[in-house]
C-alpha cells in the first residue's frame, strides 16, 4: 500500500461480487504508466453476497485496494460519504459499483480538472445504455432538479466524478448526496465543470434502483437542497495570507 496516494477512487458496492474484480482490473489498466499513486476504496454497504470475501482477497493481493464495510445497509450516498472520509489522496474519483461506468474516463477527467484548475469535474453520459423508461425518467428528473435548485447540471445521476479532497469536507452526508454533489459544491463556492463520459450496459448483477424507489425521495431532496443552497456558508472563509500559527 502506498503511503501517500495522490488519487483515491471511491466505489460503493452492494451485492456486486461479480463486478468488483473486473472493475478493479479496468482501473489498474487505466492508470498504468501514469505518475499518480492511486488507492481504490470499496465501501461495502452490508452486502449479503460474496462481496466481502472478494474484497478481502483483493485487499491482500493487490496492495492498492482498501475495503470498508457498513454495519448495515445505509444506501449509496452514505457509502460515498464513508469513502470520502477514508480517502487519503489530494483528489478523489467516484464510480458506481455496477460496472456501467468506464474507469478509463477517470484519468481523462483528472487531467481536465488540473488543466482547467477547477474543483470538480462531473460526468455526462453521452449515450445512456439503459432502458427507455429509465432514460426518460432521468431526463425528467434532471429538469425538475434544475428547476427547483436553480442549478444547471446536465446529468446529476452520473456516478463518474473527480473532485478535490479538500472540497468534500464541506459536503453534508444524506441519502441523495451522490445525485446532488455538483449543486452542493457550487453552493459552497466551488467551481464544477462537465465532461462527456462513456456509459455501458450492465453485464453482471441486478440493478438496485427503479423509478418508484427514487421518485418521491428525489422530489423531497430537491426542496431540501434548495433550502441548503439558500442557507449555505461559503467554503473559502479565511483571508489568504492571514493565517498565523502559534509562536509567531
Amino acid at each position: 500500500m502506498q503511503n501517500s496516494p495522490f488519487f483515491s477512487i471511491v466505489i460503493p458496492v452492494y451485492n456486486e461480487s461479480e463486478n468488483i474484480e473486473p472493475m478493479l482490473r479496468e482501473i489498474l489498466a487505466a492508470f498504468q504508466g501514469r505518475p499518480e499513486a492511486i488507492e481504490v476504496i470499496f465501501v461495502d454497504d452490508a452486502s449479503s453476497d460474496d462481496s466481502p470475501a472478494v474484497l478481502q482477497r483483493l485487499t491482500l493481493e493487490t496492495g492498492v485496494v482498501r475495503s470498508l464495510r457498513h454495519r448495515r445497509n445505509f444506501g449509496q450516498s452514505a457509502a460515498v460519504g464513508t469513502g470520502f472520509r477514508a480517502a487519503r489522496g489530494e483528489w478523489i474519483g467516484t464510480l458506481d459499483g455496477d460496472g456501467q461506468n468506464d474507469p478509463a474516463d477517470l484519468p481523462k477527467m483528472l487531467d481536465e480538472a488540473l488543466r482547467l484548475q477547477v474543483d470538480c469535474v462531473t460526468g455526462v453520459r453521452a449515450k445512456r445504455q439503459d432502458s427507455a423508461i429509465r432514460r426518460i425518467s432521468s431526463r425528467v428528473a434532471n429538469r425538475f432538479r434544475n428547476a427547483i435548485t436553480g442549478d444547471r447540471v446536465s446529468d446529476s445521476g452520473c456516478g463518474v466524478r473527480v473532485v478535490r479532497a479538500a472540497c468534500v469536507i464541506e459536503l453534508p452526508v444524506f441519502n441523495g448526496l451522490h445525485r446532488f454533489m455538483p449543486t452542493l459544491l457550487r453552493t459552497k463556492g466551488y467551481v464544477v465543470a462537465e465532461f462527456p463520459v462513456n456509459h455501458r450496459p450492465r453485464l453482471r448483477g441486478v440493478s438496485k434502483y427503479g423509478v418508484h424507489n427514487r421518485l418521491w425521495r428525489g422530489i423531497r431532496d430537491c426542496f431540501g437542497v434548495r433550502w441548503f443552497a439558500a442557507r449555505a456558508v461559503p467554503a473559502e472563509r479565511v483571508e489568504r495570507g492571514r493565517e498565523q500559527g502559534r509562536g509567531q
